[in-house]
């Protein structure tokens, strides 16, 4: 093992190590942007604490045009892990932990690479990504900034990726008309059967999206998150609240495929229904694909196909920057037990990271 990937398992053990998950996002100015500070020596550091556990680090040396951004918040701990999620296993091929791919590992290679070079370099450091409001980032965005680019690094297997899908999430509460199961107008007055037959005919909706497509991204992606209602199962149920999602295409309007999803429910069964979060897909405008190409090729990175999950670099995007992703890992790990991200691929990116600020 190389010095250089040892350094960076060295930070990815001690940011594993950090309980970051979102929710509770229990996270403030210590911990682990304490120690993200301490190992930042040389740069300008603000802080900037949002409340609620959203906090941003900019770090700033020199003058740079290109920022890197990592989120440091992870998923909860799933109960089906086998170790300990946070302390590092390594064996020869993985290292495995909490976040070790989305995207602790990541910063673990820029901590590394930004040690040993002394290159213009801008890094930010958010921590509520997981939450699905993006508070740092709009926050960020909505201040004073001088870049030109931005590089995202979510797990793409170390190619850039420059396009990706939009995400659009709604809730909507169905009403029915209380009363006594035995009745023959509970298969029509129950909140619950009127969200199921609604779901059935979203289903289908979703199904017939699959002759469009964009590059290698076929159709839109639906799922019904949640159906909560009703007491019990000898009362019609009063009313139903569903939450659901959709992952659109680039260039697809995911407010209106939301109104689209709400359409196919009769409008007397519906109480209320409100979108909950939606964001562009990458690129943000059909134009930002040519110059998110164009900045992959400069910087030497390997491409890759479009890819189904979103990332907020298509806020960035939104905002005029030029995005694209690229860090280590697949994002088959990512949000999983025993999480891992490859030994071979945070050498490679530990690497590439100190070509690019030398």
């Amino acid at each position: 093992m190389n010095t250089s990937l040892k350094q960076t398992l060295d930070h990815l053990a001690a940011l594993v190590a950090f309980d970051t998950q979102n929710p509770p996002r229990a996270i403030d100015r210590t911990g682990i942007f304490a120690y993200l500070s301490e190992h930042l020596t040389g740069f300008e550091l603000t802080l900037d604490d949002l409340g609620d556990g959203s906090v941003n680090l900019l770090a700033k040396r020199g003058r740079p045009k290109t920022l890197f951004n990592f989120h440091i918040d992870t998923v909860p701990v799933s109960p089906a892990w086998n170790t300990d999620p946070f302390t590092l296993q390594v064996d020869s091929e993985h290292a495995t932990g909490l976040g070790a791919c989305d995207i602790k590992g990541a910063a673990a290679c820029m901590l590394t690479a930004a040690a040993c070079s002394q290159g213009d370099l801008a890094l930010l450091f958010s921590s509520d990504e997981e939450a699905g409001s993006s508070r740092c980032i709009k926050q960020f965005l909505a201040g004073n900034h001088d870049y030109d680019h931005v590089i995202v690094a979510e797990p793409s297997g170390a190619c850039a990726v420059l396009a990706h899908r939009g995400i659009a999430t709604a809730q909507m509460t169905f009403d029915g008309v209380a009363g006594h199961a035995s009745a023959e107008r509970a298969s029509d007055d129950s909140a619950i059967h009127r969200a199921t037959r609604w779901a059935v005919r979203a289903l289908d909706f979703a199904g017939e999206q699959k002759s469009k497509s964009y590059e290698n991204l076929q159709g839109i992606r639906f799922n019904i998150g949640r159906i909560e209602g009703g007491i019990k199962p000898n009362m019609i149920a009063a009313d139903t609240l569903v939450k659901f999602g959709v992952r659109t295409l680039p260039g697809q309007d995911g407010s209106k495929l939301l109104t689209d999803f709400r359409n196919l429910a009769e409008p007397h069964e519906v109480a209320s229904f409100e979108p909950v979060f939606l964001a562009p897909s990458l690129p943000a405008r059909d134009s930002q694909l040519d110059q998110g190409k164009q900045l992959a090729e400069s910087l030497g990175l390997p491409l890759a196909d479009a890819v189904d999950f979103w990332t907020e670099a298509a806020l960035f995007s939104a905002a005029g920057l030029t995005a694209i992703v690229y860090g280590p890992g697949d994002i088959a790990q990512a949000h999983n037990a025993d999480e891992w991200v490859a030994l071979a691929q945070l050498a490679q990116v530990t690497e590439t990271y100190t070509r690019l600020i030398q």
